[in-house]
């Protein structure tokens, strides 16, 4: 490559590298150095305390249950948006006409306000809702939906795969798409049936697609934060704190800036080992399946 060339490659990467060093490299470099000190965020001056924030978190409730409640939401989440996103794919592979179209009406919600949707979902869930009132009057059934532990655990799930199952279905139509249809009409003739279809070859065939949707899904449980802000501001009983809303909270209510980027380091290194193992196994997985 010559030295022209290798200019203009930087001059058009120089937009991404500003923005990655401008919104991801200062802010980690200055997140980490207020790790060691024990600034509340008000204060012109603070002190360097070494690793007192990182001790003090590690025996710290909320930071042992935003650790806890990452791997719950996923449990819940991650199989609930990747069986809805293959569903929701499969229909649109289905239809004859106006894929497109329908794919960016399931993809909407993807773009729409976590905010705004969260207070739906709040006046939809209210006491006095239809909802509860005919679960109440039909079925005998009184559910406090946001006081209960699981149950909220399972709406906050709920809501952010209505948002993302689009968006991952995007993703699945597009592995569909990619399957020759010469082996579908092969498995015809020797008599498979759909359900061994779907198994034995569309699945298989669909692992890097899925591998994608699974590893991005995964990544998700460790960000949630709006949805758990608006519906139970981490409670009840901590089982909704996430890293984000421990981070949040420690910081901007407790004016504890110093302890939060103590968290934000430690939910960094969670979350970076996590996916990585994840990631891994999905691999092996689909090495010893031959998918891969």
């Amino acid at each position: 490559m010559s030295t022209k060339q290798g200019r203009l490659g930087w001059l058009f990467a120089s937009p991404y590298l500003i923005y990655a060093v401008v919104f991801f490299l200062i802010p980690l470099v200055w997140s980490l150095f207020l790790s060691f000190t024990d600034w509340n965020l008000i204060a012109p001056t603070f002190s360097f305390v070494g690793l007192e924030n990182y001790m003090e978190a590690f025996k710290s409730p909320g930071v042992q249950s935003a650790f806890f409640v990452s791997f719950k939401f996923m449990a819940l989440f991650v199989p609930l948006v990747v069986a809805s996103s293959i569903i929701v794919a499969l229909i649109v592979q289905g239809l004859p006409k106006f894929k497109g179209l329908f794919l960016i009406g399931f993809f909407l919600p993807y773009l729409a306000s976590g905010v705004v949707s969260s207070f739906i979902v709040k006046g939809i869930l209210s006491y006095n809702s239809p909802v509860n009132e005919f679960l109440r009057g039909s079925l005998g059934l009184d559910i406090n939906w946001l006081g209960s532990p699981f149950a909220a655990l399972f709406v906050v799930a709920m809501i952010i795969a209505w948002k993302f199952t689009g968006y991952y279905a995007l993703i699945l139509t597009s592995g569909f798409e990619s399957i020759s249809k010469e082996v579908y009409e092969a498995s015809m003739i020797d008599g498979v049936t759909p359900w061994q279809r779907f198994w034995k070859i569309t699945f298989p065939l669909l692992y890097p697609a899925l591998f994608t949707v699974l590893i991005l899904s995964i990544g998700v449980t460790f960000g949630i934060f709006t949805e758990v802000y608006q519906l139970t501001g981490g409670g009840p009983n901590f089982a909704t704190n996430t890293w984000q809303m421990e981070i949040f909270t420690r910081a901007f209510s407790n004016l504890q800036a110093g302890y939060a980027s103590a968290i934000a380091i430690i939910a960094s290194v969670v979350t970076f080992i996590s996916i990585l193992i994840i990631r891994k196994l999905l691999e092996m997985w689909g090495k010893r399946n031959g998918w891969s």
